[in-house]
């Protein structure tokens, strides 16, 4: 599969690489020939919105879901 900038992938609590992304659905930033590059929103904190935890995953450790709607730029 050809992923592109924007889409969805769930991460397999069975091969990620870092636990603390398992199950969690991350917004493609940078397709890589090894996988991608993406963000993982996180909550905030007293009504203020959270900031993005980045990770690199291989085309192993996730599976494809769509295209993201809403996108969160860096900040």
């Amino acid at each position: 599969m050809q992923l592109r900038k924007n889409d969805v992938v769930q991460l397999n609590p069975e091969t990620v690489g870092n636990p603390m992304f398992a199950g969690c659905y991350m917004t493609i930033t940078e397709p890589k020939s090894f996988g991608a590059q993406g963000y993982v929103q996180v909550t905030g904190v007293e009504r203020k919105p959270g900031g993005q935890a980045y990770y690199r995953a291989r085309h192993e450790e996730m599976e494809y879901v769509g295209t993201a709607v809403f996108v969160i730029e860096r900040g």
